[in-house]
Parts: structure tokens; sequence; C-alpha cells
């Protein structure tokens, strides 16, 4: 069995979350024939789940829909024709088949982001469609932290699944990552990296939001490299509303 070792230019491609979905979509790749091939890539918002599904679509040239909140199961056949390039049939059935012939013919995997939708519309069921009438095709599901237990409620599909894995908060390592690939005219110290990593809680999307943040205010103070004691209380993005003030 092939082993994943992301080695395209960009910090996202060696992120460590990044490579725990390539090691899960290779799971499902290279199953044996009687195995399932629905795999679930799950966690909370931020982590990098939607980049991780990018750079797997990239690097698997697999077909990628990402459900909207208004998507029910004809909309999910139309726009997975929509990135086959094919014109949808003219009933669900028709589009079914369409997928399903295209998917068996060209062997790309299928990656389904923010499932979540698709279980709050009860339309779970079409994924099954999908993954058995292609022949247990692989087939990525990426959703929420509570996604799992969700999909629980779909005995035949969860049973279908092969691998389930978790996203986890960034470590350090992540950071000097992303660090090195935002900040591209500014040098950070460890500790100001360290501080961003602790305000932003190992999320992706907040280190990537400060690290610009840092780098910009650096470049206002003249700075091309800048350490804790030079940030100083400044404050960083947390996600978090800011405290009330005004007068006592």
């Amino acid at each position: 069995m092939s082993q994943p070792a992301p080695t395209v230019k960009g910090a996202v491609a060696a992120l460590n979350n990044v490579i725990l979905a390539a090691t899960c979509m290779e799971r499902l790749i290279n199953a044996s024939s009687h195995q399932p091939k629905i795999g679930v890539l799950y966690g909370r918002a931020g982590l990098g789940k939607s980049s991780a599904a990018i750079y797997l679509m990239n690097r698997y040239k697999a077909i990628r829909i990402e459900c909207r909140s208004v998507w029910n199961r004809k909309t999910v056949l139309v726009e997975i024709l929509r990135r086959m390039n094919i014109t949808p049939g003219k009933t669900m059935p028709d589009m079914l088949d369409q997928i399903c012939t295209e998917l068996m013919k060209s062997g790309r995997p299928l990656i389904v982001d923010e499932m979540d939708h698709l279980v709050d519309k009860n339309a779970v069921e079409i994924i099954r469609d999908i993954h058995d009438g292609a022949g247990q095709h692989p087939v990525f599901l990426i959703g929420e932290e509570t996604f799992p237990t969700k999909l629980m409620r779909w005995e035949r599909v969860h049973s279908r699944v092969l691998d389930q894995t978790p996203v986890q908060p960034l470590d350090m390592d992540d950071a000097k990552l992303l660090a090195d690939f935002y900040c591209r005219k500014v040098t950070v110290s460890e500790d100001l990296l360290e501080h961003i990593h602790v305000k932003s809680e190992g999320s992706a999307r907040r280190i990537c939001v400060n690290l610009e943040l840092v780098e910009e205010m650096s470049l206002r103070m003249g700075r091309d490299s800048i350490d804790l004691a030079a940030w100083g209380n400044q404050p960083l993005y947390t996600g978090k509303a800011p405290a009330r003030g005004g007068r006592k």
C-alpha cells in the first residue's frame, strides 16, 4: 500500500491535518474490492478541513462539492454532474446513473464537504446510492465535530464507513509552517508565535489571520522582525466578542 507523503509546495500540504486526511483517502483507494469505501473527516470549524479537502482534490484529481444549507438530493446530483462537465439527465435516477457511470469510468474519488447540511436535510441516503451504484467507489465525507454521531442515524450509510478520522488542533510545528508561508516579509520570533498559537486555540483560520495581522503591523512599525516584547499587549484575533466597555 502506498503511503501519503505530501511534498507539494506551500504550508497547507505539510500540515498534520492534511496528512491525516491523505492517509484516510489512501486507505479508501487501496481497500480491497469487498470492503466499503466511505471515509469521514470531522472536527470543529477552523481546523483546516476544507483546506485539506482542496489538497486532496488536487492530489487525487477528485470530484469535490461543498454542500449548502438549502441543498436537497437533486441539488447534490446536479452539482456533482456540473463538476464532471456533464449535462444532467431529466430525472434523478438518470442523474444518479450518469454519476455512477462517470465515477467507475474515471476512477476519480468523490469528496463531499459540509456534509452536515445533507444530514439536516435527511438527504444522506444519496451518498449510499452513489457509493454502491459506482461499485463501492471511494467517497470522502467531511463534517463538523458531531457529524459521525449524526451519521449513525443512517445505519445503511454508517455501516459502509471504512475510516473515520478526527482533525486535531494545530500544533507549533503547524504554526511554524504557516508563519513561513504567510509572513514572507517579517520574521516572527518563536515566543510571539507561541503567543499567537495559544490565543488562536490551535485554529488554522485564526492563526493565519493573526500572522497576517502581525506582518501588517510590523511593517507599519518599520520592522522586518518582531518578538513578543515588541508586540506587547496589542490584541490578536480570538474569534470571541470583545468585552463590553463604557463608563462605570
